[in-house]
């Protein structure tokens, strides 16, 4: 046994380290979960429950009018929503189609919908009415040719595409007009290796790039997860949904949902704490998919002890490190086991994950899931020992085609068959992936990753701004916020302040992006190439401090 096969030493005696990947779609998903549990709920959504059957029936009706609009097997449909059934409901009523779907962030401003309904190529729209004053200002400028905006009324009836019975005028929404189309979808011929989504990343370079995730790359991770997690009832289990659905991390949980025709309990307002532990109460949640920030505010929740929490078997947490003091207090007020996992888009997206065993390891990204192998890499492309840091490479058949139309970053990214994470980490003696750092470059926000090239790149929109450079710095309170060094043009010195800059970069940004602080200096250090020395900025601000 190598060094980094290791786990297989402390493997869990009820999962096989290699598993059969079937032939599927994830619209075969939701087919077969209508067959098995046509009468199950798939969402339960401020108390009004959405089955299967009903699920499929919208989906059906969203491809036959997809089809009647023109989209061609293979185009791109943008959706832009929060947690609720019809983004659902479209989702799976694009893939029946044969489109592929972009997600949208609910936090986009209009420069950055601009941005990525361009870059995907997408065709048509369909969002959130809440969002029109974002899109209305920016679509001319796209190649979209139809564009639809949901009302969520219809989807607090008990059935969504009855009549309404107080019709509304105006332009009709997208629910008006599918409501009026047959459930019977187009003969379209989808195959595995398809491509289901241009999921939207930083990845290890920080620009926006489309990760082309096939069916069969959902599939694959949905299959194996559900063996990790040996103890989960098909048609039985409710996943809280306070995550969004927009991020690769719990689009993945609502595809593996719907393939066990389970239940998707969404939150209306995750902000708030007391929504969501009144939704794990009320429901009966049985799994919870986190972040560490999330299992933290319910800990310190005023009077979590009077709360019963006890329905929780198991709870993921991703996208940040979990503290061991965050996990065993959740564990002592729910009773639940809770476990670290390790993904990135790229892998559709889960790699790694603890065992919900009792040799699981603390403080660790857990081990490979089956049919997936890492290996640790020095700079010089040496596959390095136990405990040595060097950057994490990973392959499985999660692992997406690579990145849309970007050939020369998915040849940078993907070397013979393994995908480069830019994550340095080690494996320690028990086979146990420890991320040592993140990228260093990139910025954690409150639980979201901020990519300082990103960010670089929408300052530059702002008339005043010369030259810029983003990074991240510890505020007063301890935590990494954002800020941005800038070079002003020359016409613009002594005219403009820093006030301005954050205020237009609130209005064009979302919120986990914009900057918080800005400094005005001369001249951006950079390497001779012209690489930003972002460290060299970094160390400047804690000189400063």
């Amino acid at each position: 046994m190598s060094d980094q096969k290791i786990y297989y030493k402390d493997w869990p005696k009820n999962v096989p380290k290699t598993i059969d990947i079937p032939n599927k779609t994830l619209v075969d998903f939701l087919e077969e979960s209508v067959k098995k549990y046509p009468n199950n709920v798939i969402t339960n959504f401020m108390g009004f429950h959405l089955t299967y059957t009903q699920l499929q029936d919208i989906a059906y009706r969203t491809a036959k009018k997809l089809n009647e609009l023109g989209l061609q097997k293979g185009e791109t449909v943008a959706l832009q929503f929060t947690n609720n059934p019809a983004y659902i409901s479209y989702y799976y009523g694009v893939l029946k189609a044969g489109g592929v779907v972009t997600n949208l962030s609910p936090l986009f401003k209009s420069l950055e919908v601009k941005r990525q309904l361009n870059d995907s190529d997408a065709k048509i729209y369909i969002g959130w009415e809440g969002f029109n004053g974002i899109v209305e200002p920016i679509i001319k400028d796209t190649d979209v040719r139809h564009k639809f905006y949901s009302n969520l009324g219809p989807y607090l009836t008990p059935d969504p595409m009855a009549p309404p019975e107080y019709p509304m005028g105006g332009e009709p929404t997208f629910e008006d007009l599918i409501r009026e189309t047959s459930p019977d979808p187009p003969e379209v011929n989808i195959k595995s290796e398809d491509i289901a989504m241009l999921q939207y990343t930083g990845g290890t370079t920080g620009f926006p790039k489309g990760a082309m995730l096939t069916h069969m790359n959902i599939v694959a991770n949905v299959y194996q997860i559900k063996t990790w997690l040996a103890g989960i009832r098909e048609g039985e289990e409710n996943f809280l949904a306070v995550l969004p659905f927009y991020h690769i991390y719990m689009c993945f949980v609502m595809n593996a949902v719907v393939h066990m025709g389970n239940t998707l309990t969404c939150v209306f307002n995750p902000r708030e704490t007391h929504e969501v532990i009144e939704a794990i109460e009320s429901t009966k949640v049985t799994i919870f998919p986190g972040i560490a920030p999330l299992f933290n505010n319910i800990n310190n929740f005023e009077g979590i002890e009077k709360h019963d929490l006890s329905s929780i078997k198991f709870c993921f947490s991703g996208a940040a490190p979990l503290p061991d003091d965050v996990r065993k207090r959740f564990e002592e007020l729910s009773g639940a086991k809770v476990r670290e996992v390790y993904g990135l888009t790229e892998m559709s997206p889960a790699v790694t994950a603890n065992t919900f065993g009792d040799n699981f390891k603390s403080g660790t990204a857990g081990m490979p899931l089956p049919n997936t192998d890492v290996k640790i890499v020095s700079a010089d492309g040496k596959v390095l020992g136990l405990n040595e840091v060097g950057e994490l490479w990973v392959r499985g058949p999660q692992m997406m085609k690579g990145y849309y139309k970007r050939a020369k970053e998915t040849a940078d990214s993907i070397i013979n068959g393994w995908l480069r994470t830019g994550d340095m980490a080690l494996m320690d003696d028990d086979g146990r992936i420890v991320i040592k750092e993140r990228l260093k470059d990139m910025i954690k926000y409150k639980g979201h990753s901020v990519y300082p090239t990103e960010v670089e790149d929408l300052l530059f929109y702002n008339e005043a701004i010369e030259d810029c450079a983003v990074v991240g710095v510890i505020d007063e309170d301890g935590n990494e916020n954002i800020k941005a060094f800038i070079v002003l043009k020359d016409k613009f010195k002594e005219k403009v302040r820093e006030e301005a800059i954050i205020e237009w970069s609130k209005k064009n940004m979302g919120f986990e992006k914009y900057p918080r602080f800005v400094e005005f200096i001369e001249e951006i250090p950079k390497t001779i190439v012209g690489k930003i020395l972002h460290r060299e900025l970094r160390e400047r601000k804690n000189e400063e401090d």
